[in-house]
């Protein structure tokens, strides 16, 4: 055979590419911090939209809060607000700011409405006698590249009664 077309046994080219694969995750694993938080997500304006068809359409302003040091450069970001279980609004975007590290901003998406999850919330809500309404926001924060998505889940509940306590 050749010298300039020797070839390499298959085994060295298995620990060869365990060699790489191993370098590469652990590289990987180095660039997350083992101290980072979950950034903060909370609706802070909700207004409705001219629409075109019958699901109402709203413009909603999230309030990101970025606890850790290194800037939120967000790709994307998928929303959704349940309300006593139903999915009422959705929404997505695109264009966002980036988010410095222990800073916050202002992220405006357009939302729309489940016609029939509405109609059965509204329904569900007239058949029982309730004073509070069960939410949950779900928020996953697209932020590029190799590092994974941020997935934000708040939950609590809205009351109906007219005392606040």
């Amino acid at each position: 055979m050749n010298a300039r077309h020797r070839r390499i046994p298959i085994s060295r080219c298995r620990w060869i590419l365990i060699l790489v694969s191993t370098v590469l995750v652990v590289a990987g694993c180095a660039t997350l911090s083992p101290d980072y938080e979950t950034p903060s997500v909370n609706v802070s304006a909700i207004r409705a939209l001219p629409s075109d068809s019958i699901a109402p359409r709203f413009e909603i302003e999230l309030h990101i809060t970025n606890p850790n040091r290194a800037a939120l450069n967000l790709q994307g970001i998928a929303y959704s607000l349940k309300l006593d279980g139903h999915k009422i609004l959705t929404g997505v975007a695109n264009n966002l700011p980036t988010i410095d590290g222990y800073g916050e901003g202002d992220v405006t998406m357009i939302a729309t409405t489940s016609l029939l999850s509405s109609i059965r919330f509204f329904t569900d809500l007239m058949n029982a006698q309730r004073d509070t309404i069960a939410y949950e926001l779900n928020a996953k924060l697209d932020l590029g590249g190799l590092r994974p998505n941020v997935h934000v889940r708040e939950k609590g509940e809205i009351s109906l009664s007219e005392q606040t306590r």
